[in-house]
């Protein structure tokens, strides 16, 4: 089943049903009025979207045809957005970028922070940018929807908690990110809106690409026209969604609409491209002793996509444009 939000000048939109080829919606306000609603009663709500998806499915109810242009993000505004770093590779590079040590805890402690969730970003929505020199990246993850997770939740468990998978772009200010950590007290200035995909999907959608709270499927990044990378996101997840989930709950519950998300999909081969431009910029010192590719800039272009086991877009594509953020 795939869920949308279509924009409809309020806050929060309103739910939709998506077909599998994306080609068509149903409107769900009849079931909920928007997806957070159907999240905060979802053993009540699922079966009623889902029974909506297969008459959508069957062309046995009005639909209309789907402009990708009109959505928000599934969740246009979240109770709570944890993103993590889960792809050693990536925490790696991205240390030796800014002359940090990993943490010694590296491969038995997740990393994660917590970012804005009152304003996130549409599928197609600009990126706003007020200054260049602040070092503009974009971050192709993968991330997770929760239902009420509580306190204590321990990774054999957390599946159940899992109810809509989507693609992020977890849009970072590079340049800032050294004075902000050197404080002692994580990202914030540096940390803008994040973007998300066009759908949500709940996990059967994914066959058995979803297994082991881990998506084995690849996440092309297309930058300005050109592809940068055809990243693996399944076998180099060091913390699966499972395990971040354990992380999560060990001091405090989750209330049912909280956006969980990977980290940077990561691969060490070098062939498979990369995810952000900070994995690009480090392999570059590696080889020539300084990086050669800038940072994003006003008129770029950033597409993240990720295609599934029946050849179409699973959750839609991220398609943004960075525009200037004037005063």
């Amino acid at each position: 089943m795939k869920l949308a939000t279509l924009k409809d000048g309020t806050r929060d939109g309103r739910l939709i049903v998506v077909k599998r080829d994306n080609s068509a919606y149903a409107l769900a306000t009849n079931v909920a009025l928007t997806l957070q609603a159907a999240l905060d009663d979802w053993d009540a709500k699922e079966p009623q979207l889902r029974a909506l998806a297969a008459q959508l499915e069957a062309d046995a109810v009005q639909s209309r045809p789907l402009d990708v242009r009109a959505l928000a993000a599934p969740l246009p505004r979240a109770y709570e957005w944890v993103d993590g770093s889960a792809y050693i590779n990536h925490v790696i590079l991205v240390r030796k970028a800014r002359n940090a040590e990993p943490p010694a805890t590296l491969r038995t402690d997740p990393l994660v922070y917590q970012g804005g969730s009152g304003d996130f970003l549409g599928p197609t929505d600009d990126i706003p940018l007020a200054d260049e020199a602040w070092g503009l990246d974009f971050e192709s993850e993968v991330a997770v929807i929760l239902g009420d997770t509580p306190q204590g939740t321990k990774a054999q468990d957390a599946g159940k908690h899992v109810k809509l998978l989507m693609l992020a772009n977890d849009v970072s200010l590079r340049n800032l990110i050294p004075d902000e950590l050197a404080k002692g007290f994580g990202f914030f200035q540096s940390k803008p809106a994040t973007a998300f995909s066009p759908f949500a999907v709940t996990p059967d959608e994914l066959g058995g690409a979803w297994r082991d709270g881990r998506v084995h499927l690849r996440v092309r990044s297309v930058l300005n026209g050109q592809q940068v990378g055809d990243t693996d996101a399944g076998p180099e997840m060091h913390f699966s969604f499972f395990d971040l989930v354990q992380h999560l709950c060990k001091t405090r519950s989750y209330t049912a609409g909280t956006v969980l998300g990977s980290g940077t999909v990561s691969n060490a081969d070098r062939a498979r491209g990369i995810s952000c431009l900070a994995e690009q910029r480090m392999i570059e010192t590696i080889e020539q002793g300084k990086p050669s590719t800038p940072f994003m800039k006003v008129g770029d272009t950033i597409d993240i996509e990720m295609t599934g086991e029946d050849g179409n877009s699973l959750f839609g594509r991220i398609s943004q444009k960075v525009v200037e953020k004037k005063p």
